[in-house]
């Protein structure tokens, strides 16, 4: 292991293993900054969606104009199926793990796809899809740049 005190020239950054200046200081710095932004983003809709999933649960729990075996089927299933999904989807972007953004952008494009076939049971206003539309956009934006950050460095 060869430990630099000086700046290193391009060749000499890539074979080193620890650098002590202040331009190895810098890119650890803004390594973590995208990735810090992506951890965020996903802890902050993690908190959106277990609000979401518990709003579907108390659909179902808590029926105000028909119960559930009430309603069409169809209705009855999507309704579980996002009660279901929208919690595993924020317990695996709180965790930040991949699969839980995954997750969380199918039950995301599911539930628009859902408010489009049955607006009457699935509750999908102007505002709903820009909300849904700008949090996908951001969160893919958030882990390209993110991944990005960690192959430069």
């Amino acid at each position: 292991m060869q430990l630099n005190f000086n700046t290193p020239d391009d060749d000499d950054e890539r074979s080193e293993v620890i650098q002590l200046d202040t331009l190895a200081n810098r890119r650890r710095i803004a390594a973590t900054r995208w990735g810090m932004l992506l951890v965020w983003l996903m802890r902050s809709v993690a908190v959106l969606w277990f609000l979401l999933g518990l709003v579907y649960w108390l659909r179902i729990l808590l029926p105000g104009d028909a119960p559930l075996d009430a309603l069409p089927v169809d209705v009855a299933v999507t309704i579980v199926f996002f009660a279901v999904a929208n919690l595993a989807a924020a317990v695996g972007l709180w965790l930040a793990a991949p699969w839980g953004g995954v997750l969380w952008l199918l039950a995301a494009i599911a539930e628009l796809a859902a408010s489009w076939v049955m607006p009457a049971y699935i509750r999908g206003d102007i505002i709903i899809w820009a909300l849904y539309i700008g949090l996908i956009g951001t969160y893919l934006v958030f882990t390209w740049l993110a991944a990005r950050e960690r192959e430069q460095f």
